[in-house]
């Protein structure tokens, strides 16, 4: 099984090195065409749409790995493929209403935005279930790299804000479309045809995720955007795009190799042999992503400030400090992030709720007082500070997980 997990890995890591590559070498050049200012207004749209499209399938995505049926898995994408119409349309009035309030016209874009990331979401959730890794290789490359190379061209031509906008969203819905193959059986026309009462029992057995896992992801995406509006409103749109450019930054590499991990161990973990196996997926995993977080910490402690000048220009030369001071905070969210699938596996998801809710009063106790003892950059320590014993007790209680799935009750560590 460990062989298989990091062979799938390394296969959607091939297409992830490519799609985070791309963003991250034109960083510098957005950041020369983008002004703080700009940067801050998408970033608060784009987490407000990527806090909505968590719920835009309410998590029955997340279910289709566990379907091992082809009628069942059609049952379930037809439920999800309804409530993301729900959910964009309720989008609508969300976008109407921010931009009223900011006076930013192009705010009313947030319903396509929604559907964007909501969509592709939900399909590579479709491709986990078939293991085709290589289909989402490509996806993220079109994703996230072609969303770049559009947002420059847009740059290039003056469209401001209308450019970040602009290439995020129709980078994200053509992944979307390329991950929309093959079809579930009956096609996916009959998706939207399909009485919502048809679908009660697929709904009802998989309950699970909507009822506990849609709050917890819905809270955990809700974190960024709070902390924006946090920011924003302390110190306004300049702050909040070095906020946003650094945090790009510093999640990439969890985005680029978690995203690739996670989707390939969680399948592994459903399918399992016995709680041994499950639990040995989860060490190796953890003592892999450890090895490769310290020495990316103790470099952004060392060099953070002077990398980030030098790579964005003199004009987010905030942005360094903001990357040095939540150094701690990266290096354990990143060996926390590609994790995050084990408790859905491990049917844990009451649990990880319950901790997910501890971890935000930690996040927004920390932000909230360095804002006002330190401004920014004594927010970004103070999260650092905040969320250590949180993800040292995460880490721990995986490492130790006694009742797992698929091999019962493991009494070797009774």
């Amino acid at each position: 099984m460990t062989r298989g997990l990091f062979t799938a890995t390394a296969t959607v890591l091939a297409g992830s090195v490519a799609a985070h590559a791309v963003p991250l070498l034109l960083g510098p050049a957005l950041a020369r065409l983008y002004p703080p200012e700009v940067f801050g207004q998408f970033a608060l749209l784009w987490a407000i749409a990527t806090n909505l499209a968590v719920i835009g399938c309410m998590r029955y995505e997340h279910a289709l790995p566990l379907e091992r049926g082809e009628a069942g898995a059609a049952q379930l994408m037809a439920l999800c493929a309804q409530l993301l119409c729900v959910t964009t349309m309720l989008a609508v009035g969300a976008g109407a209403a921010l931009a009223w309030y900011h006076q930013i016209s192009l705010y009313a874009m947030l319903p396509l935005a929604v559907l964007a990331l909501a969509a592709t979401q939900w399909l590579t959730m479709w491709a986990t279930r078939g293991e085709r890794f290589g289909l989402l290789s490509g996806a993220r490359l079109l994703q996230y790299g072609g969303g770049a190379v559009l947002q420059l061209l847009l740059g290039w031509w003056a469209w401001g804000l209308a450019g970040l906008i602009a290439g995020a969203m129709i980078a994200g819905l053509s992944a979307a479309v390329l991950l929309a193959r093959p079809a579930p059986a009956g096609g996916w026309m009959a998706l939207l045809r399909a009485p919502l009462s048809s679908l009660r029992a697929v709904a009802l057995r998989h309950r699970d995720f909507p009822v506990l896992n849609t709050p917890h992801a819905f809270l955990g995406a809700l974190q960024d955007t709070l902390t924006l509006l946090a920011v924003t409103a302390w110190s306004g749109d300049a702050a909040a795009g070095l906020w946003a450019m650094s945090l790009r930054y510093l999640k990439a590499p969890a985005t680029l190799l978690g995203g690739s991990l996670s989707q390939a161990l969680y399948p592994r973990l459903v399918q399992a042999r016995d709680a041994q196996a499950s639990r040995r997926a989860v060490h190796h995993s953890m003592l892999a992503l450890a090895a490769m977080a310290v020495p990316m910490a103790v470099m952004l402690l060392l060099w953070g400030p002077d990398l980030f000048t030098w790579l964005l220009g003199p004009g987010w030369s905030g942005a360094g400090a903001l990357a040095q001071a939540l150094a701690p905070y990266i290096a354990l969210h990143f060996v926390a992030s590609p994790l995050a699938v084990t408790t859905l596996a491990w049917k844990s998801q009451a649990w990880a709720l319950r901790l997910a809710l501890a971890g935000q009063a930690a996040f927004f106790g920390g932000l909230l007082t360095g804002l006002m003892l330190g401004g920014l950059t004594g927010a970004a320590w103070g999260i650092s500070a905040s969320m250590l014993l949180y993800f040292g007790y995460y880490f721990w209680a995986l490492a130790t997980w006694k009742d797992i799935p698929h091999g019962g009750r493991d009494e070797s560590l009774a």
